[in-house]
């Protein structure tokens, strides 16, 4: 059993905002976030309209996460030997190479998915989420963190409800093309404000087989072990039931409110960390862990009823705040991993968020060519409570490993 320290107040956000590299970091992240919102939502719609196939569409939305399992397994390690910057700035670079070619329309779709698949692999996501520590400190940190949710929640509850009325304007091409737009930008921002911190480790044996003997001694931490898995399962099969939400609007009769349900789980997001990082002390957030994490798959057994397009955003939105249990297990997992290797503790993280949710996605694309879309987002949900409570010992403060 392990404690840690509990800060008597929570942070607020007008401390994190007077960071100026923080907000460096963060506006380089929503134009990350706004880019790949238009993309993810275009491809997805393209290759529906293209296939008229539920799996098709489903591993188009996917594309975007499965690279992390590569990525993952041979590149995590270069996260701790390369500087922050150079690693975030040649990303940007790279996906503005990538919109590019897609938004050029000279693809067929497998050519398209598996382009966005193998440019996917070297992620800067590592990167930026072990330099947040570096920037913010105690209850502040956790609170960045909220704030980095909160962007991902806006910023897609932007992009897609906005997305839909961008394709009809411009096009797919034309909503890609806004997505190179916003990788160049950030890259210039980068390379512009944001100061060149040091990589946490020197030496030359980065690689393959660094990355699997720090993975593998990550994992055999117990403490470390139970907390990536409790952030790793309840969300990803909660992401099962995205993979359909295509597919159900357009059986519900209104496919233009595909949108409108992704914006949903999004506007949930920023609600949930809004309300959980500003209002809640940091001892209650530990607290509501468990609660939280159930709330992320309950709400969707509503869609076994399958209910109008309207009502599925209700929805949607409470499961999407429930993504917020994650703020009461932050300042643990920052606890329990060594700081020399913080930055690929922080990559195997989202290396099995990712790969997770996209694996999650796929299957529920899968299954929706053989089920109803409403019976998928259900089981789905179902699937999620079920991990949730078996992390149950993990979520609970009282009780941590």
């Amino acid at each position: 059993m392990t404690t840690t320290s509990v800060a008597p107040r929570p942070a607020t956000y007008r401390e994190v905002f007077a960071v100026g590299q923080f907000r460096v970091l963060f506006g380089s992240y929503t134009l990350f976030l706004v880019g790949e919102t238009v993309r993810m939502l275009a491809l997805s719609v393209t290759v529906y309209a293209a296939t008229g196939s539920p799996l098709m569409s489903a591993l188009a939305y996917a594309a975007g996460f499965l690279p992390y399992a590569l990525g993952g397994t041979l590149l995590l390690a270069f996260a701790d030997r390369w500087p922050p910057r150079t690693v975030m700035i040649g990303y940007e670079v790279l996906r503005t190479a990538v919109s590019a070619v897609l938004a050029a329309g000279l693809l067929p779709v497998p050519a398209m998915l598996a382009l966005v698949f193998v440019t996917g692999i070297p992620s800067a996501a590592a990167s930026r989420t072990a330099l947040l520590p570096d920037l913010l400190d105690g209850d502040r940190y956790v609170l960045g963190r909220a704030v980095f949710s909160m962007a991902a929640g806006g910023t897609q509850v932007l992009g897609f409800a906005t997305g839909g009325m961008l394709i009809a304007a411009v096009g797919a091409p034309g909503a890609l093309w806004i997505t190179a737009a916003t990788c160049l930008a950030s890259a210039g921002l980068l390379r512009l404000r944001l100061a060149d911190h040091p990589r946490r480790r020197t030496g030359n044996s980065a690689g393959i087989g660094e990355t699997w003997q720090v993975n593998r001694a990550l994992l055999r931490r117990p403490a470390v072990r139970a907390l990536l898995l409790a952030q790793w399962l309840a969300p990803a099969l909660m992401v099962g039931a995205e993979g359909v939400l295509v597919p159900y609007a357009a059986r519900a009769g209104a496919p233009d409110a595909a949108g409108l349900l992704f914006a949903a789980v999004a506007a949930g997001m920023f609600a949930g960390n809004l309300v959980v990082g500003r209002l809640v002390r940091p001892a209650g957030r530990e607290r509501l862990a468990g609660p939280l994490a159930l709330a992320l798959g309950l709400p969707l057994l509503g869609f076994a009823l399958h209910p109008a397009p309207g009502y599925a955003a209700i929805l949607m939105t409470v499961s999407g705040f429930g993504v917020a249990y994650q703020l009461g297990l932050a300042r643990r997992f920052l606890d329990a991993v060594p700081e020399t290797h913080r930055g690929q503790a922080f990559g195997l993280l989202l290396t099995g968020t990712m790969t997770l949710q996209g694996l999650a996605a796929a299957a529920g694309g899968a299954l929706g060519e053989v089920a109803a879309p409403g019976l998928v987002v259900a089981l789905a949900g179902a699937a999620s409570a079920i991990a949730a409570l078996m992390s149950w010992r993990t979520l609970s403060p009282r009780q941590r490993p």
